[in-house]
């Protein structure tokens, strides 16, 4: 990978971008092989890169958006200019030698110290190897033509060109001046709000499955019974149905505002299909060479009174069916960790308080050395048993043959990673699949020895919610 140490105001002229375009075609013809060239330009404060996927004019392309409002980031990229899909076992591990094969033909200028500048690569997998929704694959992987992102109050513009041997500079100066525009609709645009929320108008049919789910519930508390498993996650999913199409930015603009303490995201395909929510788990989290992760396991709901509140939560951290489960969670991951060469640290037991939940949360940190990719990570936990069982062969089994259905990118990894090694993946839990007038939701329930149908139940009812009121 070349990176070049040059740094520029945000404008360009002609002459300048074919100095940069020139490197790029001379690199391709030598190589006999595409580069991607990738220019960072800072952006006035007051750009909000949800705007991006608002204005958005690259539609039938990938879109992706992610945002942690507590840390007070956002990403929003659009278009592709690199992009796979792959399937199977390995997946995780083709992923990774596509992604090295693509940073050996990077060329990156600008203001790299810049949060969120250069290249970054956003992946979506599916929670089983094999199988995805339509338009979607097992393992996506794809490099955004445009990328707008914040950190605070310091915004980034990173536009990525495809340069082929064949590529003319006048294909590639279009392409810019059309980014160039873009980014001058956005900081016009800066001062208008996005809605958040509510009034989607339409007329809604909802299909829901209590029965089936309560039933999965008894065949998984049988299985335990006999020894089988230890504990299961059982999901469950709920259909909407709209006379108009659901509004997928005005969703998102909910879930950052209701949701703060979450990671909102989406990730759309190019049949427009986009599956989006706000997840409170983060599996991964890699910055300067530190790994930061979650075992996040074991729910209340929030009171409606601080008094109902803190006696919810001393429940929650008192309950043994409830820290049964988390430690489940969180020696696995320890464990897993191990495997892989780390030595996890992990923080006392504590609380983690949502909006309409709160969970048991242990943190855990470990160095990460050079050599050992994010994507092996990523590979190493998934599943975790937050969102599958334990064991994990056997509960996976089980879910498959119980839950009546296939997840899709629910409870799946989703994420992003960068050239420097930095990367952030989140668990794809408290979401839904929006297709157009249709939408399925999802939620999940540990099941363990001791857990009655009617509140693991309740307790879905209650993680619905968060999509629920989003998009209506």
């Amino acid at each position: 990978m070349a990176v070049l140490p040059y740094r520029f105001s945000p404008a360009y002229d002609a002459r300048e971008l074919q100095s940069l375009f020139t490197v790029a075609l001379v690199q391709a013809r030598q190589r006999h092989c595409p580069q991607i060239l990738s220019l960072t330009s800072p952006l006035l404060p007051g750009v909000d890169p949800l705007e991006l996927l608002h204005h958005n004019p690259l539609q039938g392309k990938p879109a992706v958006y992610w945002e942690n409002p507590s840390r007070g980031e956002a990403i929003a990229a659009i278009g592709q200019v690199a992009g796979v899909g792959l399937s199977g076992g390995d997946r995780f591990c083709q992923a990774r030698q596509w992604l090295q094969a693509i940073e050996q033909n990077l060329i990156q200028r600008g203001d790299l110290d810049l949060p969120f500048s250069g290249v970054h690569t956003f992946a979506a997998f599916t929670f089983t190897p094999h199988r995805a929704p339509v338009g979607y694959a097992p393992a996506m992987l794809s490099i955004p033509q445009i990328q707008v992102a914040r950190r605070g109050d310091r915004g980034v513009w990173v536009h990525n060109g495809r340069i082929e041997t064949t590529t003319t500079f006048a294909g590639f100066l279009a392409q810019w001046q059309e980014g160039e525009a873009l980014m001058a609709n956005l900081r016009q645009g800066a001062n208008f709000p996005l809605e958040t929320g509510g009034g989607h108008g339409g007329t809604i049919t909802q299909t829901q499955h209590f029965p089936r789910f309560k039933q999965a519930v008894e065949w998984a508390l049988e299985a335990i019974a006999t020894g089988q498993l230890s504990k299961i996650v059982m999901a469950h999913a709920v259909d909407l149905v709209s006379s108009q199409p659901f509004a997928v930015v005005t969703a998102l603009a909910a879930l950052r505002r209701h949701h703060p303490d979450c990671y909102t995201f989406a990730f759309t395909n190019p049949h427009g299909h986009s599956f989006i929510g706000a997840s409170p788990e983060r599996l991964i989290r890699i910055q300067g060479g530190m790994l930061q992760t979650d075992a996040l396991a074991g729910s209340a709901p929030r009171g409606e009174t601080p008094e109902l509140d803190a006696h919810l939560a001393r429940q929650l951290l008192t309950s043994d069916k409830e820290r049964r489960e988390h430690q489940a969670v969180s020696d696995y991951i320890a464990e897993r960790l191990v495997a892989l060469g780390l030595d996890p640290v992990r923080s006392p037991l504590q609380l983690r308080q949502l909006r309409q939940i709160q969970h048991l949360w242990t943190p855990i940190t470990a160095p990460v050395p050079p050599h050992l990719h994010p994507l092996d990570i990523v590979a190493q936990l998934h599943p975790t048993p937050a969102v599958a069982g334990v064991p994990m062969a056997v509960a996976c089994d089980h879910i498959q043959r119980y839950e009546g259905g296939d997840r899709g990118l629910y409870a799946a990894p989703l994420g992003w990673l960068n050239a420097q090694g930095d990367s952030e993946f989140i668990v794809g839990i408290r979401s839904a699949l929006i297709r157009g007038q249709q939408a399925r939701l999802y939620g999940g329930a540990g099941i363990v020895a001791g857990s009655d149908p009617e509140r693991e139940l309740g307790e879905i009812q209650l993680k619905l919610e968060t999509m629920l009121k989003a998009l209506l």
